[in-house]
């Protein structure tokens, strides 16, 4: 089968979009399927499968970038189309699809209402681009055959199959490494956003001055973050992904303070190098982080985030167990048996099932 994986979110950004698509793409192609990435061009040098489109840099969010134009015809022939977002590449897999009459899937990855905010400074106008977005981002979903996202709720009123991303169960284990064998060190990796909240991070790093606090990544709100960090606070750069393993492995808490993660890809990746995470009480991590890999605070509690990762450190947790379920082989299993009904009614693929995975019994023994 050829894939097209329609996308305004790859490299050379990093973010969650950028990592399940390529830990899609290299499943995919194991399993003997051919798949194709279409993405916005950058400082990046793709391979003969990757297609980028003319862009120019995006001047409300740095790092990321707005696609210009690619002619349909210069694209490859596709079996299905499979768009990550809603912007330019994302209409343009859209309406390659309708072209050629072909299947399309979407993947809801990210609420891009919640980002207004941040990248339009007057707070009354973000407001109302949000209330303008959604309704339009509803009709656009309606037009594929269907849709996934990682969980149950994605605030959004079309019917969706929950197809969590998935993890590689077998590149994130606990390793023999440890980078930090004398401290007791509690970590963070992943944007430097305002949705991430990072300053939370800061703010129980001051209550809590015998533990050392590790802060790994990049975004927007790096340098305020390195101008208000206390004493015991370190910010480093991203690392590249192979080191990602001995990071989780060594540190002795994974936490977060974001209300912006659809799964939560970092956190369910140090829960499989054996780390447990402390994480607000929100969607997603109400689902994902209980106490058997992890311990949640209520958002804005400082006194209660301390203590949570104060119980963390004190209790044995078994956290790899805990995220077996979103193996990103069980994931790709859903995914391809998505692909061949897509075209046929997805009322039965969009019935959610008991297990939240979103598919009916019956659909669940054909892929037995």
């Amino acid at each position: 089968m050829k894939i097209g994986f329609f996308t305004d979110s790859y490299f050379p950004e990093i973010d969650g979009v950028t990592y399940t698509i390529e830990l899609w793409r290299a499943e995919l192609e194991r399993k003997g399927h051919e798949v194709y990435v279409v993405y916005p061009d950058g400082d990046y040098e793709p391979d003969e499968r990757e297609i980028p489109v003319k862009s120019m840099p995006n001047p409300f969010y740095a790092g990321y970038r707005v696609p210009l134009f690619r002619r349909p015809s210069t694209l490859p022939d596709l079996d299905v189309v499979h768009c990550h977002g809603p912007a330019p590449i994302g209409m343009l897999g859209r309406y390659y699809a309708w072209k050629h009459d072909l299947p399309a899937v979407y993947t809801h990855h990210t609420p891009l209402e919640e980002y207004f905010h941040q990248s339009v400074k007057v707070g009354a106008v973000a407001a109302v681009l949000s209330k303008l977005y959604v309704p339009t981002e509803n009709a656009f979903l309606r037009s594929f055959d269907v849709v996934t996202a990682s969980t149950e709720r994605i605030d959004r009123s079309v019917e969706h199959v929950p197809l969590p991303v998935g993890i590689d169960m077998e590149f994130f284990q606990p390793t023999d490494e440890n980078w930090y064998p004398e401290q007791t060190v509690i970590g963070y990796s992943g944007r430097l956003s305002m949705e991430k909240n990072v300053d939370e991070i800061l703010r129980v790093a001051e209550e809590l001055p015998d533990y050392e606090f590790l802060v790994v990544g990049e975004g927007p709100r790096r340098g305020s973050l390195e101008r208000n960090a206390p004493d015991n606070v370190r910010i480093r750069d991203f690392l590249p992904r192979e080191e990602l393993p001995a990071l989780y492995s060594s540190i002795d808490v994974f936490v977060t303070a974001s209300t912006g993660d659809t799964l939560g890809l970092s956190t369910l990746e140090a829960n499989a190098c054996g780390t447990p995470v402390v994480a607000a009480d929100v969607a997603p991590f109400d689902r994902t982080i209980d106490a058997d890999n992890g311990h949640r605070f209520e958002y804005g509690d400082l006194e209660a985030m301390a203590s949570a990762i104060e119980t963390c450190l004190r209790t044995d947790h078994d956290t790899r167990a805990a995220v077996e379920e979103y193996d990103v082989h069980r994931t790709l299993d859903h995914l391809e048996y998505l692909y061949h009904t897509a075209q046929t009614s997805t009322t039965e693929t969009s019935t959610a099932a008991d297990d939240g995975w979103g598919l009916s019994e019956e659909s669940q023994g054909s892929l037995k």
